[in-house]
Protein backbone atom coordinates (compact mmCIF):
# COMPACT_ATOMS: atom_id res chain seq x y z
CA UNK A 1 0.00 0.00 0.00
CA UNK A 2 0.79 3.57 -0.21
CA UNK A 3 1.13 4.04 3.26
CA UNK A 4 3.36 1.20 4.09
CA UNK A 5 5.35 2.68 1.06
CA UNK A 6 5.92 6.30 2.63
CA UNK A 7 6.77 3.80 6.51
CA UNK A 8 9.02 2.12 4.77
CA UNK A 9 10.80 4.92 3.17
CA UNK A 10 10.68 7.45 6.15
CA UNK A 11 12.65 4.24 7.97
CA UNK A 12 14.99 3.86 5.53
CA UNK A 13 15.33 7.70 5.58
CA UNK A 14 16.52 7.92 8.83
CA UNK A 15 18.49 4.78 9.18
CA UNK A 16 20.82 6.84 6.47
CA UNK A 17 21.20 9.36 9.20
CA UNK A 18 24.72 8.50 10.25
CA UNK A 19 27.19 9.19 13.44
CA UNK A 20 29.47 10.65 10.64
CA UNK A 21 28.42 13.66 8.95
CA UNK A 22 30.35 12.57 5.66
CA UNK A 23 28.32 9.58 5.24
CA UNK A 24 24.82 10.98 6.09
CA UNK A 25 25.67 14.13 3.17
CA UNK A 26 25.66 11.43 0.38
CA UNK A 27 22.91 8.62 2.08
CA UNK A 28 20.06 11.32 2.86
CA UNK A 29 20.35 13.31 -0.35
CA UNK A 30 20.47 10.19 -2.43
CA UNK A 31 17.90 8.85 -0.74
CA UNK A 32 15.40 12.12 -0.63
CA UNK A 33 16.19 12.09 -4.49
CA UNK A 34 16.68 9.12 -6.02
CA UNK A 35 15.30 5.97 -3.43
CA UNK A 36 11.81 5.64 -5.30
CA UNK A 37 13.33 5.42 -8.85
CA UNK A 38 15.86 2.23 -7.44
CA UNK A 39 14.71 -1.16 -8.66
CA UNK A 40 13.21 -3.12 -5.71
CA UNK A 41 16.61 -5.33 -5.80
CA UNK A 42 18.63 -2.42 -5.36
CA UNK A 43 16.36 -0.99 -2.40
CA UNK A 44 16.93 -4.07 -0.43
CA UNK A 45 20.42 -3.57 -1.08
CA UNK A 46 20.69 -0.07 0.27
CA UNK A 47 18.74 -1.72 3.39
CA UNK A 48 21.23 -4.34 3.65
CA UNK A 49 24.12 -1.73 3.49
CA UNK A 50 22.69 0.49 6.15
CA UNK A 51 23.46 -3.23 8.46
CA UNK A 52 27.12 -2.51 7.74
CA UNK A 53 29.42 -0.26 10.42
CA UNK A 54 29.52 3.43 8.68
CA UNK A 55 33.85 2.98 8.29
CA UNK A 56 32.88 0.73 6.08
CA UNK A 57 30.39 2.50 4.07
CA UNK A 58 32.77 5.71 4.53
CA UNK A 59 35.48 3.89 2.74
CA UNK A 60 33.16 2.76 -0.03
CA UNK A 61 32.11 6.39 -0.76
CA UNK A 62 35.87 7.68 -0.37
CA UNK A 63 36.84 5.33 -3.39
CA UNK A 64 39.33 3.56 -0.85
CA UNK A 65 37.54 0.11 -0.90
CA UNK A 66 35.29 -1.59 -3.35
CA UNK A 67 32.46 -4.24 -2.66
CA UNK A 68 32.81 -7.00 -3.59
CA UNK A 69 29.41 -7.81 -4.32
CA UNK A 70 28.44 -6.23 -7.84
CA UNK A 71 24.94 -5.13 -6.57
CA UNK A 72 26.19 -2.90 -3.71
CA UNK A 73 29.64 -2.02 -5.78
CA UNK A 74 26.88 -0.33 -8.91
CA UNK A 75 24.65 1.24 -5.84
CA UNK A 76 27.78 2.92 -4.34
CA UNK A 77 28.47 4.41 -7.64
CA UNK A 78 25.37 5.52 -7.91
CA UNK A 79 26.12 7.29 -4.85
CA UNK A 80 29.08 8.91 -5.41
CA UNK A 81 27.57 10.09 -8.75
CA UNK A 82 24.83 11.60 -6.72
CA UNK A 83 25.13 15.37 -6.76
CA UNK A 84 22.19 16.24 -4.49
CA UNK A 85 23.31 17.94 -1.35
CA UNK A 86 21.68 17.91 2.61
Amino acid sequence: SAASDVYKRQQIYWRSRRGMLEIEAKLVPFIRDHFQDLSSEEQKTYEAMLDLEDWEIFDWLQGREVPEDPMVRALVEKIIACKSTL
